[in-house]
């Protein structure tokens, strides 16, 4: 079959629309049309080259969509259910997944290639492969994944707003309540509050932070942080900084969540001396894999026992999460709705991330059509 898509064919190129040639399913794959496709800020680090990737790839990693057939052996959904992609797929078998770590999926192996699980493609044109970014390629009209790739979910939900939950959200939220461990009475500070750090404000408010302090030079974005439950915010780590000391009586932060578009050494130093004795840094965000963007004293790390890890969607399950997060949403405990700044075409998906290059985003949504 044939498929509208927007690919990427090298580094510092815009992304391109094309017709593609799509495989259907084969053994544990399925087929989904895509309703709606969320624009992440990691489709601009392959562009930056800061997310190495083998090229021609389908753009897009946070997808919702129709399922519209399924290969041999699929059995978790069948034609017709909505579902989330999640840019993690979960095997449930693997020894990380059977451990109750299945955002670090063996599976995962192949998302910078863009290769399903047999190391094959299902995008094409002209005899080329094409691959999907996180072996999903949401910037195209339909795509063929793993069925490990996709959790389905309640069909009264708007997929244009559930599309959210296949990363950004669960990747913040995940990274305040699961890598983080905020609880209730704590303080938190969070560098960079774009589609990511925006959720890790909602992922403390229901921690039941008693400060949550937002770092971010973009002003739009530090009003709409207060908007989600944010106590203070400012436009630099040094004026954060001050603040903390005042609030904790000079205790500093339990946990700093570094939630930045790309990650460098002044954040990072900025993240860990905000945090106080006991206290937990986690860096969400990316950079380059050959930049070296910790440098702190190992006698600090010492003596205050501060702690710095990594955290890869947020330290959250895609299989149980994704539907957890949604059921908040109805419940109506978390923000979705309100995190969409504007919606795009297909066509428009380069001035989308223009727009959030520019900060005036906090998520941009692509509405593919329905007819």
């Amino acid at each position: 079959m044939k498929t509208k898509a927007a690919v990427l064919h090298d580094i510092h190129r815009p992304f391109e629309i094309e017709e593609l040639d799509l495989d259907g399913p084969r053994e544990g794959e399925v087929l989904v049309r895509f309703v709606a496709a969320g624009l992440c800020h990691s489709d601009l680090h392959m562009i930056d080259n800061d997310l190495p990737v083998r090229f021609p790839i389908v753009g897009g990693h946070e997808g919702a969509g129709i399922i519209e057939d399924v290969g041999p052996g699929v059995t978790k959904v069948k034609p017709g259910d909505p579902v989330v992609c999640s840019f993690i797929p979960s095997c449930g078998h693997c020894r990380y997944c059977s451990t109750g770590r299945q955002n670090l999926c063996d599976l995962g192996a192949n998302i910078a290639v863009g290769c399903l699980a047999d190391g094959g493609f299902r995008f094409h044109r002209d005899g080329v492969d094409y691959g999907g970014i996180c072996m999903l390629g949401t910037f195209s009209e339909r795509a063929t994944v793993s069925e490990y790739s996709v959790v389905k979910v309640d069909a009264s939900l708007p997929l244009e707003t559930a599309v959210l939950v296949g990363c950004g959200v669960p990747t913040g939220w995940g990274t305040a309540n699961y890598a983080g461990g905020v609880r209730a009475g704590d303080t938190v500070v969070i560098y960079g509050v774009g589609g990511i750090g925006i959720n890790a404000v909602q992922g403390a408010v229901h921690a039941g932070a008693v400060n949550v302090v937002v770092v971010d030079p973009v002003a739009f974005k530090r009003e709409t942080a207060l908007k989600f439950g944010a106590t203070h915010a400012f436009a630099d780590a040094a004026q954060a900084q001050e603040k903390l000391v005042e609030l904790t009586r000079g205790q500093l932060a339990d946990q700093a969540l570094v939630t930045v578009g790309t990650v460098d050494e002044d954040v990072v130093t900025a993240a860990v001396n905000a945090v106080g004795k006991g206290g937990v840094v986690v860096i969400t965000g990316l950079a380059h894999p050959e930049k070296l963007t910790v440098h702190v004293s190992g006698m600090a790390m010492t003596t205050f026992e501060k702690t710095i890890k990594g955290a890869l969607f947020g330290s959250a399950n895609p299989q149980y999460d994704i539907n957890r997060l949604l059921g908040l949403y109805q419940a109506g405990q978390l923000k979705l709705d309100e995190l969409i700044t504007r919606r795009y075409s297909l066509e428009q998906v380069n001035e989308g991330y223009q727009d959030l290059r520019d900060g005036k985003n906090i998520r941009g949504v692509i509405l593919y059509d329905r007819d």
